[in-house]
């Protein structure tokens, strides 16, 4: 590839980039509309306030919508790092520099050996599917440390340590990069950071009061009207159920008969999703360079789909786990990363344009709520499978293809 084709390369994915994070602006800052709610309260309302109460040196304590790990209260204050600004107008600048930085480290790591430019495609196209929603919310900034931890983990075990115990004090899934580490000196590595770095947490409890108060809050939650296990009540409805929906803990809910017994199922499940990653934790033995990307990202696909809440927002860590999987060559996982970035584009139907339909349980709502939930199920299954062949003793796996690129896997016996 000649010198000017790389460059071309390289200028399309950028050029792509800038259109579509122009258009996700103009939509958070109103002069583009796509119908529905206005996904901006979130910001300019509930974020400010929270900003206001934490500035007085405490958590809030009070708001039940709090539901939050210590670190959040960053994310939360760091508009403040743009005086200049409103807060809203800080906060989404912020939120773009984040989204930057994902993709300037995919689009550079694609250009080492055993990688390919795919990762970053699958950022340039799967964030802006999700509409205005992913700018905002805080969860991008939190996908980002996951993504930084994932890539700088191939040689740097202890960075992707402290970068995950980072990114768990933001919002707890990042502790999940850690899951698919080699064993041996890497995992000690990344595990040794990582308590070192969690250290934090007890930084933030002496820092400001009610630093752990959002536990409760987390443990009282219901059942969300996007969740998987909220098809049945979807369904029910038309059957006569006698519960209703409610803004119930900071997002509408089912609440009602037999609502408590499905929310216990969900949680069920993700016990069997945890114990499954144990097994294959204790089971697994070949580990290539993409090993912990693959795990991260069919931990946090079964983790989510088992979710008593799928928030819309819940897909961008998806999306970007993705995206790290597929900047590997011979990687995998093609196919759920696929289904991944369709489940964002149905995401956004969902809510916030027929949000409406969703909360009725109209057809339509309905739907759309079966074909998000139906892919991310799909898509949860198919990365289970292809990361249990690859690295599963007796499991029928391709291995690395040396012709394609692939980083040499490591055998531990």
């Amino acid at each position: 590839m000649t010198g000017r084709t790389r460059m071309g390369a390289g200028l399309l994915p950028c050029a792509v980039w800038a259109l579509t994070r122009g258009a996700l602006l103009l939509w958070v800052c109103g002069v583009l509309t796509l119908g529905g709610l206005d996904v901006t309260v979130d910001v300019s309302v509930i974020y400010r306030g929270w900003y206001e109460t934490l500035l007085t040196g405490t958590y809030p304590l009070d708001d039940v919508t709090w539901q939050y790990p210590p670190g959040a209260a960053l994310a939360i204050l760091s508009p403040a790092l743009l005086p200049f600004w409103g807060y809203a107008s800080a906060f989404y600048a912020l939120v773009l520099l984040c989204d930057a930085l994902v993709f300037g480290l995919l689009l550079y790591a694609g250009r080492r050996p055993g990688m390919r430019a795919a990762g970053a495609w699958v950022w340039v196209v799967g964030v802006p599917l999700l509409g205005p929603t992913v700018y905002a919310r805080y969860d991008l900034m939190v996908t980002a440390v996951a993504v930084a931890a994932l890539l700088a983990g191939v040689r740097h075990p202890k960075v992707l340590g402290a970068l995950a115990a980072f990114g768990a004090l933001l919002k707890v899934w990042p502790a999940l990069v850690l899951v698919g580490v080699r064993r041996g000196r890497p995992t000690r590595a990344a595990w040794s950071a990582a308590l070192t770095a969690a250290g934090l947490g007890a930084g933030f409890a002496l820092w400001m009061p009610g630093a752990y108060a959002f536990l409760a809050f987390q443990r009282d939650r219901g059942l969300e009207i996007e969740s998987l296990g909220a098809l049945y009540f979807h369904l029910a409805r038309h059957a006569g159920w006698e519960g209703r929906v409610e803004l119930h803990y900071g997002s509408m809910e089912f609440l009602g008969p037999q609502v408590g017994p499905v929310s216990t199922l969900m949680l069920g499940l993700a016990v069997l999703a945890l114990g499954w990653l144990l097994v294959w934790r204790l089971r697994a033995r070949t580990f290539a360079a993409h090993t912990p990307a693959q795990a991260a990202f069919t931990a946090v696909l079964l983790f989510t789909t088992t979710s008593r809440v799928i928030s819309p927002q819940y897909v961008v860590w998806l999306v970007g786990l993705a995206a790290v999987c597929l900047a590997f060559r011979g990687g995998g996982m093609v196919r759920p990363a696929v289904l991944v970035v369709l489940a964002a584009g149905v995401t956004v139907l969902e809510f916030p344009v027929y949000f409406a339909e969703v909360v009725a349980s109209d057809a339509s709502g309905v739907a759309l709520l079966l074909v998000r939930n139906g892919l991310l199920v799909a898509a949860s299954l198919l990365a289970a499978r292809r990361l249990w062949r690859e690295t599963v003793p007796g499991a029928r796996r391709s291995g690395a293809d040396p012709a394609r690129g692939d980083q040499p896997s490591r055998v531990l016996r």
